[in-house]
């Protein structure tokens, strides 16, 4: 499943994710795509805050995409 936010700042990125991981089952993988220069930042913290498992983060020409696993 990929999440397309790109065009949304800070904190916007973060607070849709957080949102859409809460409703998934266990185990989903999602990928996030974004072009907010802050997600570098954010999505990780968020991972690492709410247990879920950052699985990839890669820069790609329109920003960014991160693979996060619901845990």
């Amino acid at each position: 499943m990929t999440y397309d936010l790109k065009g949304l700042k800070c904190p916007l990125p973060v607070l849709k994710t957080r949102k859409r991981m809460a409703a998934l089952p266990l185990g989903t993988r999602v990928v996030v795509e974004t072009t907010d220069p802050m997600a570098v930042i954010d999505i990780p913290h968020f991972c690492q805050e709410s247990g879920n498992k950052l699985i990839s983060t890669e820069t790609v020409e329109s920003g960014h995409r991160f693979c996060i696993e619901k845990a």
